[in-house]
């Protein structure tokens, strides 16, 4: 796909902005300021025309007004730019607190009431639209998915900058100018976004203007940047990488207009230094510009004092709410009222309450609007990938060799297989990785594209891969990778990040924030259309970190995942990659989906082969599936145990004790789960087994023992009121490990074969099998002091080769190893 070319990018203005243009920013401003503070505090009599009360005064006031009119005088010349430009915009609001500023340009651009036809431009209209703000049945305070235009809700501040530059990768013709508040600006997500200008490239890019705005305060402090020099505040960002030019106003009577003035003067100027930024690029993108950017420093309230307390002018106390009492006091609702009225609204409405059309005549016009841009409703413009035939990829020798074949590093698979996803979707399809694409297994990309990088280069010796343009990127930054495929996919394309399993913690709640962003678009939004989905790759997981240690082993995403399996809404993926056939079916299913996250959990260390493609397929179609050519129950009444497993090693340690389990003639049914989610609760989740395919895959009345990659809870929590729930016994991490061996690290955790084994038989008939169970307990600690005397693991675990395999072929090699490095 081609990103959308709207208007006429990249067109210098070479006259000055006229003062019709000027006017029309002025009376947007007002009314935008206007439309805010109504949303804020009124319920009712909307353009004061009855006598105006207390009574019509919200009972519970809720919002963010301090950073509001700023945002609105920046929208208002963001507007005036497209309009006088036709340059193709997306606007992304850093401070989700000024979500008022959000809902009042999409009002006023005309798209509000498009989307939304019950919001009539007329005085009816505009009392729902003022009464909707934060109330009971309405909509959120923050620049929301409800909100046309939006892409970045901004409630969970941070990764303005990341959403911004992850819009414009592959979107050359796209210009975000981002605004970012300066208490945003101290989090650490925002304060790594700043050095996304090295991952792009203004030739195959669009560009990014990032705007401070600095207007000193968060909720309770003053913010760091407004209260350092400037010298210091202008090397901070020239060392990023910016060109920093600093607007200053409201701190003196200057008038409206003049200040209008002096603004779009300067953005002129900064858009002609970006129109040049890109003329350059078309004969030399080899070297990196300082691009400009906007520091926007005014108090924290509209620019010139109106009618406000003089304690809450440019202080933290205008943050939130000020004339918190204006229902209760006469005092405070003076106040108000008279602020209502200095932004004179007989001039902007009319008699209807319709805003009048010469304060909306400077306005841009159809797509180039920024609440009607495609861009910021991906789902419109996104189109399938085309993907390769899966067979081509599949790991065709466990047909030949048997169940349980060979050493295959299953993402070194999917990588071959993403590699040619690449290939056929060069420019609407990307990986990225916080310095662990390689480490992940994913580098067959770099046989078709690059590492995007734009930083400066040493030799090809030690910069392998790299290039100012590529379909991959790399920065150290779990927020960066989570950010920009965010914003990738929400303007309409597809990707997959890679992650060390326990390092995505560090964007729990980024996932957390995206998920929202789905459930509402799922349950209220349907002008939204779907999105790509956002596809995690959840590897060098905790079985496999015996390398790394403590601090590296933590499984539980899947557990911050399940917190969002709610209503039916299906934006939640979780999906164990047994092997890597299962792997592609699993990447196939995911790259065709819409609207989830979907966290593929899948080792890269070599591991066996259990299925064909076509038995992966269907396993993942339902979720779960007995595998009857590794029972040796014939029926659910002949078992005496099922075995049950989800994920690599959990599957590797339940197959060996099968083997143990079967030469004692144990008669046993195993089970393998794919899909997570298809064991919730059939009431919670139609797309779940149902009871009855449940009760036929675990037995309606059999113990089950369940060996599980993360947390056990997950499980349990999942089979609450299933049939046969209390005959679970699961066996998942516990929270234990070290720089140790792959045996110790099951060991520790109780999921080792032996241990799953013995308490196989313990489920069965503890007294009958009691001098056995003690001879795998002895086993275990033997195995254990091997290592420890030896600094290796035990022949009889490395060694083990499925029973299912033809060890008489060639071929027919072990299923355990050593850890590899990260880089091998």
């Amino acid at each position: 796909m081609t990103s959308p070319v709207i208007g006429t990018p990249w067109k210098k203005l070479n006259a000055p902005v006229s003062e019709e243009a000027l006017e029309g920013v002025d009376k947007y401003w007002r009314v935008a300021n206007y439309l805010s503070i109504g949303q804020i505090y009124l319920r009712s009599n909307p353009l004061m025309k009855e006598p105006f009360t207390r009574e019509d005064v919200k009972h519970r006031l809720v919002g963010h007004w301090g950073t509001t009119p700023g945002l609105n005088f920046l929208i208002g010349h963001i507007n005036r730019f497209i309009a006088d430009h036709g340059q193709n915009t997306v606007f992304i609001m850093g401070p989700g607190h000024g979500g008022p500023a959000g809902t009042s340009q999409s009002y006023l651009d005309g798209t509000y009431t498009e989307t939304y036809p019950n919001i009539t431009k007329d005085e009816a209209g505009l009392q729902k639209f003022f009464r909707q703000f934060s109330y009971p049945g309405g909509i959120p305070s923050h620049f929301a998915p409800e909100t046309p235009g939006s892409i970045h809700e901004g409630g969970e501040l941070g990764y303005a900058l990341s959403h911004a530059y992850g819009a414009i990768m592959d979107n050359p013709s796209l210009f975000v100018p981002c605004i970012v508040g300066d208490g945003e600006a101290e989090t650490g997500p925002l304060a790594t976004g700043w050095q996304s200008n090295k991952l792009v490239n203004p030739r195959t890019d669009g560009i990014v203007l990032p705007i401070l705005h600095l207007n000193g305060y968060k909720i309770a402090n003053p913010t760091i940047l407004s209260r350092i020099s400037d010298e210091e505040l202008h090397e901070f960002f020239h060392g990023m990488g910016y060109e920093p030019y600093e607007f200053v106003a409201g701190f003196d009577d200057e008038d409206h207009m003049s200040i209008h003035r002096r603004f779009a003067e300067l953005f002129e100027s900064v858009w002609d230094e970006i129109c040049d930024i890109k003329a350059a690029a078309n004969t030399d993108n080899m070297h990196r510009p300082f691009y400009p950017m906007i520091i926007f420093r005014t108090p924290k309230l509209d620019l010139p004092e109106v009618h406000r307390r003089q304690e809450d002018r440019g202080s933290w106390r205008a943050h939130q709410v000020p004339l918190a009492s204006a229902r209760d006091t006469e005092a405070h609702f003076e106040v108000l009222k008279n602020w209502l009225e200095s932004y004179k609204p007989e001039e902007l409405f009319d008699a209807n309450g319709a805003v009048k059309d010469d304060v909306l005549a400077f306005m841009p016009k159809g797509e180039l609007r920024i609440g009607a841009n495609p861009n910021a409703n991906g789902g419109v413009i996104r189109k399938d990938l085309v993907l390769p035939a899966l067979e081509d990829y599949e790991v065709k020798e466990v047909k030949e060799f048997g169940h349980g074949w060979g050493q295959l590093e299953a993402t070194r698979r999917l990588g071959v297989y993403t590699r040619d996803i690449i290939k056929n979707n060069m420019h609407d399809f990307r990986i990225f990785g916080p310095d662990e694409t390689a480490s992940n297994r994913l580098q067959a990309s770099y046989e078709v594209t690059n590492k995007q990088w734009d930083a400066g280069y040493i030799s090809d010796e030690v910069d392998e891969h790299m290039h100012v343009s590529g379909q991959v990127v790399e920065q150290l930054s779990e927020h960066q990778m989570e950010g920009f495929l965010e914003a990738y996919l929400l303007t309409g394309r597809h990707g997959i990040w890679s992650s060390y399993e326990s390092f995505v913690h560090v964007i729990d709640s980024m996932l957390n924030q995206h998920a929202k962003w789905l459930e509402a678009t799922v349950r209220e939004i349907p002008w939204r259309k779907p999105i790509a989905s956002m596809n995690l790759l959840v590897s060098s997981h905790v079985w496999r970190q015996d390398h790394n240690g403590f601090s590296h082993q933590d499984p539980g995403v899947t557990s911050v995942l399940l917190n969002k399996c709610f209503h039916n809404d299906h934006v939640i993926g979780i999906y164990f990659a047994t092997d890597a056939n299962m792997l592609l079916a699993i990447a196939e299913k995911c790259y065709k989906s819409t609207n989830k996250i979907n966290a593929i959990i899948a080792g890269k260390q070599p591991a066996a082969t259990w299925l064909t493609l076509d038995e992966a397929r269907a396993e993942l179609a339902k979720g779960a599936a007995a595998w009857d050519w590794a029972s040796t129950a014939k029926t659910n009444d002949e078992a005496q145990v099922v075995l049950a497993a989800a994920g690599d090693v959990p599957t590797q340690e339940i197959m060996a004790a099968s083997d143990k389990l079967k030469a004692l003639g144990i008669k046993f049914k195993v089970v393998n789960v794919a899909d997570l989610l298809s064991l919730q609760s059939a009431k919670e989740n139609d797309e779940a087994l149902t009871d009855e395919e449940f009760a036929d895959i675990f037995t309606a009345d059999k113990p089950v023992l369940f060996a599980y990659h993360s947390y056990a809870h997950d499980v349990r929590g999942l089979i609450y009121d299933r049939p046969n729930h209390d005959n679970f016994n699961v066996h998942g991490y516990e929270e234990e490990g070290s720089t140790t061996t792959p045996y110790d690290m099951v060991r520790v955790n109780e999921l080792d074969r032996y241990e799953l084994t013995a308490e196989a038989l313990r489920m069965i008939d503890a007294d009958k099998y009691a001098d056995e169970i003690q001879k795998l307990e002895d086993f275990r600690q033997e195995a254990f002091q091997f290592a420890v005397d030896k600094g290796y693991d035990h022949p009889d675990y490395t060694d083990w080769v499925y029973s299912g395999v033809k060890t008489d072929k060639k071929g027919a090699v072990t299923a355990t190893a050593a850890t590899a490095g990260d880089n091998e």
